[in-house]
């Protein structure tokens, strides 16, 4: 079941849009089913759920951090995972190029813009993006790569209102990348669209879409 799920969403994918199986709360076994039906990104939102998962899948698997990531836990993901989504904090991403010089690696990493008409939703306003990168010194940390942007759109079922804030990401992704990472190739990741949404993220720009339920089902909690 989860390798047909798995394909039906792959057919729906356009040219440049990766897929980001979202397997936090499901079993090992089917992280394994849908790796052996030829996925292997992964996204994980709690750092103890994907130390226990680590090592038993396969050294090939692209380990993705999607939820809201405590400084304090950096530390036991650093070694190995593959891309931060969800950097909403200057002292965060510090934290993450201190681990990074540790582990002897530079992470990848996704600033999150908080774009919904929703509190509770983590990352930086498009103004305050403006403001740190103004300022130069991230761009300088050298075991941290900025690789993109990160988003979320309102809950909400109208689709015009999903569509417009995505627009708006993606217009965000472009000046920024004009503005100051034209130099940058690394800097091309737009990670937005899950599985209510994904659709419309895709046509307005996404680049990384992160899909769970349409492909593993109900969480288990």
């Amino acid at each position: 079941m989860i390798s047909q799920n798995l394909n039906r969403v792959k057919d729906t994918l356009r040219p440049g849009t990766q897929l980001v199986a979202v397997s936090k709360y499901h079993p090992i076994e089917a992280l394994q089913e849908a790796y052996d039906a030829g996925q292997r990104i992964f996204g994980e939102s709690h750092v103890q759920e994907l130390q226990q998962k680590y090592p038993q899948m396969p050294s090939d698997v692209e380990w993705h951090f999607i939820g809201h990531l405590q400084t304090n836990k950096v530390k036991y993901i650093a070694p190995y995972i593959s891309l931060i989504h969800s950097v909403d904090t200057v002292k965060l991403l510090l934290e993450i190029d201190r681990q990074g010089e540790k582990a002897g690696r530079c992470i990848p990493c996704l600033l999150q813009m908080h774009i919904a008409q929703e509190e509770t939703k983590y990352g930086f306003s498009p103004d305050e993006l403006m403001e740190i990168l103004s300022q130069g010194d991230i761009q300088k940390l050298k075991n941290v790569q900025i690789a993109g942007l990160m988003c979320m759109a309102t809950n909400t079922d109208d689709e015009e209102l999903i569509r417009n804030e995505f627009r708006m990401a993606h217009e965000m992704f472009d000046n920024i990348k004009r503005t100051f990472f034209s130099a940058a190739p690394g800097f091309c990741q737009l990670s937005m669209g899950m599985s209510g949404d994904y659709l419309i993220a895709q046509e307005e720009g996404s680049t990384l879409v992160r899909v769970g339920s349409m492909i593993f089902g109900n969480r288990v909690y």
